[in-house]
């Protein structure tokens, strides 16, 4: 388990989240221009970032690591647009919005951008009429679309920005028909599609404040002698214990190259097991008594991950002081 990409002090127990990806009146004329390069509406803006607004107030309620989560509406928080992602909002907004509001900090959507890209193409075909076919061109319509939300939360008891952050996906549509407008059918879905990825987009952004897992990889020794080629069998059928127990037995071979080896594989058997502090003491003893050179750099993985540990166990202690 790694820990959170973004650790929210223990005081903050209550969020507000606010909309300020809407472009301001000095700036709608410029904003208007960008939609219009970029094949979009203003319908289609403001329904994903509805929609991304709505994913990542569901998923912070879900999660409980807030007693309260406050979705508001109708506030005039404008910024430049035109898929800019704004300089960050003066505290005192900050400080009046979650005073109002009674809330700890501030989640904010400061940018909801679509840019879709289109791609038409025409060819020779032939239509099957049953007794006969005809020549005809059939016409192919691709677009892809890529949605880009920006995201800040603000901490007004101590004017930080605890976090600032921009996801992006991409969405592909493709439509076929004998003529343009058949074709065209197949973007019908589109705005759909954008709402889904929106949503999503948002459920992304809420997981930044929760610890996630990642897989990772261990490779362990396995010739020297015939003990190793039976612990080895046992490995991979999954009996680590019956394995360890011979590596055990090897540790104390009077083979220096096998004792190593034997106390670099208990190292794993030990980090399997939980057991951080007797890995790192296993790992040392390949490296410093036998010269086991893999043994180190083992050692200092085993020490960033309890680091890693300890603090995901500050941040648990800081999610449960609430």
């Amino acid at each position: 388990m790694e820990p959170a990409p973004v650790s929210i002090p223990s005081n903050i127990k209550t969020v507000a989240v606010v909309n300020r990806s809407e472009a301001s009146k000095e700036s709608q004329t410029i904003d208007a221009i960008h939609k219009v390069l970029s094949l979009e509406t203003n319908d289609l803006q403001k329904t994903g970032a509805q929609a991304s607004m709505q994913g990542l107030t569901d998923e912070l309620m879900k999660n409980n690591r807030f007693t309260e989560v406050k979705p508001l509406k109708g506030m005039e928080l404008k910024t430049f647009g035109a898929g800019i992602f704004p300089s960050a909002l003066a505290w005192d907004s900050v400080e009046k919005i979650c005073r109002e509001s009674n809330t700890d900090a501030l989640f904010s959507l400061e940018l909801f951008d679509t840019e879709s890209k289109l791609n038409y193409a025409a060819s020779p075909t032939q239509v099957n009429l049953g007794v006969a076919s005809l020549p005809a061109i059939q016409h192919q319509v691709n677009m892809t679309t890529f949605v880009k939300t920006g995201w800040r939360i603000y901490d007004p008891a101590s004017r930080t920005i605890l976090d600032e952050y921009i996801l992006g996906r991409d969405i592909s549509y493709s439509g076929a028909g004998i003529n343009p407008v058949a074709a065209a059918a197949g973007l019908a879905g589109r705005k759909e599609a954008v709402k889904d990825v929106s949503n999503k987009a948002g459920e992304a952004y809420a997981s930044r404040i929760l610890p996630y897992w990642i897989r990772v990889s261990r490779d362990y020794f396995v010739s020297g002698d015939e003990n190793f080629k039976t612990a080895q069998r046992k490995a991979q059928s999954g009996n680590w214990d019956g394995a360890a127990a011979i590596w055990q037995e090897e540790t104390r071979n009077p083979n220096g190259n096998l004792a190593g080896r034997a106390c670099y594989n208990m190292a794993i058997i030990d980090e399997i097991n939980g057991d951080l502090d007797g890995a790192i003491q296993w790992a040392q003893k390949s490296y410093e008594n036998y010269n086991n050179k893999l043994a180190l750099h083992y050692l200092n993985i085993l020490r960033n991950r309890k680091r890693q540990n300890e603090l995901l166990k500050n941040q648990t202690v800081a999610s449960n002081d609430r």
